[in-house]
């Protein structure tokens, strides 16, 4: 037990809010606890339903994917062996298709006001089309890696294969704001191919079967989708190592995604039950 002359000599909380930097200690203190809350918030583990398989050669080492409703728009990677290439039918051949220089290795893509925008894995190139023609128009520069590439309507959001996302600027790929996605007490790193749907960012995640839900404006993780059961469909027990998920289109008309993975033999449209679907 404290005694009497102990207890006086601790100082008043009067005393303290007038010490030196302790208003800012405080609210640090504050934001860290709410932080740690953020990370311990368990994402919804999300269902889906599959809609549609459409068979497709097994040669694709998809990087992007993308759907208008029509036709898909795919980029294909490895150096040497990249492409960009325009289809209505997955299992027949593509509309165009364009090859890149053997020194470049395609990556994600996406599609802004009739502009292609495809990254390249360590070239540190954006190259951008003209959607109608597939004639290059341009390209920009950045640091680091190139993964995967989406767009919310107005910015261009990029993952570089850390637990980061950038948004750019179309005009230039100037960085505007970055993210760090965290959340359920995992570290989210080696994010790859991108898709904007109903106001999340979701996600592939290299070497994972997993699709995660993203809050733009936090970071924080809101879903998680897991396709390993489809990988094992798709592959069978022998699949090989690279044959990991990548790849998420919109289909906005029937409300869905379209799926599949690096070296997969198929297409698939599903519908996850919840988060905005």
């Amino acid at each position: 037990m404290k005694s009497a002359t102990s207890i006086s000599r601790l100082p008043h909380l009067a005393r303290l809010s007038h010490l030196p930097g302790l208003p800012c200690l405080l609210l640090g203190l504050l934001l860290a606890c709410t932080a740690c809350a953020q990370e311990m918030i368990q994402p919804e583990a999300v269902t889906y339903e599959v809609l549609e398989k459409r068979e497709r050669a097994a040669d694709h080492f998809t990087q992007g994917l993308f759907f208008d409703g029509e036709r898909w728009l795919e980029s294909s990677g490895l150096y040497g062996r990249s492409w960009l290439a325009e289809y209505t039918d997955p299992g027949r051949n593509p509309l165009r298709r364009k090859w890149l220089a053997p020194n470049r290795f395609a990556e994600g893509l996406a599609v802004l006001n009739d502009k292609i925008y495809l990254l390249t894995y360590r070239a540190g190139e954006l190259q951008v089309y003209d959607r109608n023609t597939f004639n290059r128009e341009q390209g920009f520069t950045y640091r680091g890696e190139g993964w995967g590439l989406t767009t919310d309507g107005q910015q261009l959001i990029m993952s570089d294969g850390s637990d980061r996302l950038s948004f750019r600027d179309p005009e230039d790929f100037s960085i505007t704001r970055t993210i760090r996605v965290h959340g359920g007490g995992e570290q989210w790193s080696r994010l790859n191919e991108l898709e904007f749907v109903h106001g999340l960012v979701w996600a592939n995640i290299w070497q994972d079967p997993r699709i995660i839900a993203i809050d733009p404006a936090s970071g924080l993780v809101k879903g998680v989708l897991n396709l390993d059961q489809l990988r094992r469909e798709s592959l069978g027990p022998q699949a090989d190592v690279d044959a990991v998920a990548n790849g998420i289109a919109w289909d906005r008309a029937r409300n869905g995604l379209w799926v599949t993975g690096k070296y997969w033999p198929a297409l698939y449209l599903i519908r996850p039950r919840g988060m905005g679907f």
